[in-house]
């Protein structure tokens, strides 16, 4: 199973306060273990966001909000793309990393194309394998 581990922002995030070096150090030395290990396929920080950017889809109406944005607890920080057996096993990683200071994580499995069942075509099964192995390839 895939998950998504998220991140959440804080107001030093939000902020702009970049992590120091013994936070990086170590931040580095986990995402080691997790790429030894298989269990990392993505990860990234991300920008405070008063450098992004909302979209508000109505019928065919599009509205751009430029951040920043309010609520820094609902938003991300930063997230990786982990393989693993279960949850459980994202868990017990998750609790090795090196994080302090009420920092919060958010864990959501994703979906599989066999969670759609019939809804997901013959014809669509084959775009999107397709899809996923032109991503691969890039």
């Amino acid at each position: 199973m895939r998950v998504m581990v998220i991140v959440k922002a804080d107001k030093s995030s939000e902020a702009g306060v970049l992590p120091n070096t013994e936070i990086l150090a170590a931040m580095t030395k986990y995402n080691e273990e997790l790429v030894k290990a298989g269990i990392m396929q993505a990860g990234e920080g991300l920008k405070a966001s008063s450098h992004g950017k909302r979209v508000k889809f109505s019928g065919g109406k599009r509205t751009v909000t430029d951040g920043p944005f309010a609520e820094a607890k609902e938003l991300i920080a930063g997230f990786w793309l982990w393989k693993v057996k279960s949850m459980e096993e994202a868990v017990e990683w998750l609790k090795r990393a090196p994080f302090d200071g009420g920092t919060e994580i958010e864990l959501r499995e994703i979906f599989d194309p066999a969670d759609f069942g019939e809804v997901l075509t013959p014809e669509l099964k084959e775009k999107d394998k397709k899809l996923r192995e032109q991503l691969a390839n890039q």
